[in-house]
């Protein structure tokens, strides 16, 4: 079975067809879809869909995107979201210096007040990390938090390892089915299978052969079958270990 360790099901994108959305998902052997808060509206919907869905999680956190408006008031309700049932991970939080929406230096406190929630509530992280690898290393090595999964990797297979060292995941996206991404494919042959995850980022990232059109959870198999071609493994025990791994790390028992 697969799990799209990854996706934004809470995005209006969705709004028209979410329903068909996860039954697709299901008919292709999706098992659970873990869908990921980016603010607190969002994080909200996210918990609600999870309470309507028996095979959706949510997470909840505010991405960097959204740091700007982040105040003590935010981070507050974000700490009481965090506690709902369902609730798996603290993120997508982490800093995107590619595109610099929000300022750097608020983006790096609220990272970091973030952190802080998840380490007080237990929780696991899922980075977000675009264009700022070693500031983000730095914050997370000192946060004292080891476990989590930084997705979309970006990184090369060096700093992979480094994340692995620290005890994360990798999370693999679709960009990996793409023919001019050499740096993936070089992270998914060096890391062992016991450290990746498989994710859609959907509506976004679609992968090959779907690439211009909105991606979707039931598109994942493309890119477990991918991950199995760069391993030289059958494409069906990608998908076991990438599942087994993300219950692990996001304690889903059954």
């Amino acid at each position: 079975m697969l799990i799209d360790s990854h996706a934004h099901l809470e995005m209006s994108e969705f709004d028209h067809d979410r329903r068909n959305v996860i039954e697709r998902a299901i008919s292709a052997g999706v098992e659970y879809i873990i869908t990921v808060g980016t603010n607190a509206q969002l994080s909200q919907k996210a918990i609600a869909l999870a309470a309507e869905f028996d095979n959706v999680f949510a997470t909840v956190g505010i991405h960097p995107h959204d740091a700007a408006a982040a105040d003590d008031e935010i981070l507050d309700k974000m700490k009481e979201l965090a506690r709902q049932p369902k609730v798996v991970a603290y993120g997508e939080i982490g800093l995107d210096f590619f595109r610099n929406i929000s300022p750097r230096q608020k983006q790096i406190d609220v990272f970091s007040r973030q952190m802080k929630i998840a380490r007080e509530l237990n929780l696991p992280i899922i980075i977000h990390d675009r264009d700022a690898h070693e500031q983000v290393l730095r914050m997370v090595e000192e946060s004292g938090i080891r476990r989590g999964v930084f997705h979309c990797f970006s990184g090369d297979a060096e700093m992979a390892k480094k994340c692995v060292e620290l005890g994360f995941y990798i999370s693999i996206p679709g960009t990996v089915t793409f023919d001019k991404t050499k740096n993936i494919a070089d992270v998914v042959k060096k890391i062992p299978m016991e450290y990746l995850l498989l994710e859609t980022d959907c509506p976004y990232l679609t992968p090959v052969p779907y690439r211009g059109k909105r991606n979707e959870p039931s598109f994942i198999v493309h890119t477990a079958k991918k991950v199995a071609q760069i391993k030289s493994l059958p494409w069906q025990d990608v998908a076991r270990a990438a599942a087994a791994n993300t219950k692990k790390l996001f304690g889903i028992k059954n």
